[in-house]
């Protein structure tokens, strides 16, 4: 088994060798169940474990390993298990609020370069929702594509396409169906070696299905949603990558009811571009498109041009993030500031990261 085929390349053995101290070797994180891991190295899989040490050492729970880190190891004596000692820094990260009432950041995936948003052509398509995935996405640095499943059970998907286009904001959108595998082909785009794709999305939007049909054998177990209101039901319990027979990885993740906003004030803006792009043209620099005079994004919808319902999804959000932000304390957002001035620094350094 090679490093490459769960995407280590050449940048990141410079950033493995540019780590202080010897005896380790690389791993990544291929699986996370309750805070327990299993890594993947070249001679092989093993559980790991985060010393105690570490854990002190971490200034929030955001910075001990997630899935999908490339980290540091070293083999713990007379046992199939490693300590991991280090992780290399992320070149993308994709994070919610943790649920609860704390403010605490929960790190969903690390190291995506692409985010398949995942939603079934039925009556669960919920456009501010989509807004909301796509909004996380793209501030985690991992270029996202919104997918439309279940194309086989949906006679006439023209207006879910539309409304999906509407919500998209120019990320690509494909309509497919893992069960009989239409519309499959279009996702060779994103299912390369050396990269890693992830699938987010609400409970039964066939995100295990879909994983089964690209991985080719059923390696996820899949219910049937509920007849009443074709809701889904949680069949994902924990988050693992896999690879591709073709090369490439794959992470499937638990269904999500609630996608917290974190840190998204960029991709806020981006999933909302048409609205981000009048803002300069406010009478006001901090309108907050409400009931200031002079406000362009008003008189846009007033003349049709952008959607009331985005404006207000637009709002909704940035409201969530405000009251986030006010309810941090100053050593909590200068931590978290030191923690986005160090990834932008990485991204900078990894030219194509998330592309």
């Amino acid at each position: 088994m090679s490093l490459e085929d769960w995407g280590w390349d050449e940048r990141w053995a410079a950033a493995f060798a540019a780590r202080p101290g010897g005896g380790l070797r690389p791993a990544r994180v291929v699986e996370e169940r309750r805070g327990l891991f299993h890594v993947v190295a070249e001679d092989g899989e093993f559980a790991a474990r985060v010393p105690g040490a570490m854990r002190h050492r971490a200034g929030a729970r955001a910075d001990l390993p997630a899935i999908g880190d490339w980290v540091c190891v070293e083999t713990v004596p007379g046992e199939r298990a490693v300590q991991i000692r280090a992780i290399l820094p992320r070149r993308t990260k994709l994070s919610r609020q943790a649920a609860g009432e704390g403010m605490l950041e929960q790190v969903l995936a690390a190291n995506l370069d692409t985010v398949f948003v995942t939603t079934a052509l039925n009556r669960d398509f919920n456009p501010r929702r989509l807004e909301r995935f796509m909004s996380v996405c793209r501030e985690s640095g991992a270029a996202p594509v919104l997918l439309l499943n279940k194309l086989d059970a949906c006679p006439d998907p023209e207006a879910y396409l539309a409304q999906a286009r509407a919500v998209a904001a120019g990320a690509p959108v494909a309509a497919l169906s893992a069960k009989t595998g239409a519309g499959l082909e279009a996702l060779a785009e994103w299912l390369r070696p050396g990269r890693t794709v992830g699938f987010v999305g609400a409970s039964g939007v066939g995100k295990s299905t879909l994983v089964n049909r690209l991985l080719g054998e059923e390696v996820l177990a899949v219910r049937e949603t509920r007849a009443g209101d074709e809701r889904g039901r949680h069949t994902t319990t924990h988050r693992e990558l896999f690879r591709l027979p073709g090369g490439g990885v794959l992470l499937d993740t638990p269904g999500m009811r609630e996608m917290k906003l974190w840190e998204a004030g960029r991709g806020v803006a981006e999933a909302f571009e048409e609205i981000a792009a009048l803002t300069s043209s406010c009478r006001f620099t901090d309108c907050r498109h409400d009931s200031e005079p002079g406000c362009a994004v008003k008189a846009a919808v007033d003349a049709g041009t952008v959607a009331a319902a985005r404006l207000a999804s637009w709002r909704k959000l940035r409201t969530e993030l405000d009251a986030k932000a006010a309810r941090q304390s100053p050593a909590d957002k200068a931590a978290e500031k030191r923690r986005r001035r160090e990834m932008n620094k990485d991204r900078r350094r990894s030219p194509g990261a998330g592309r």
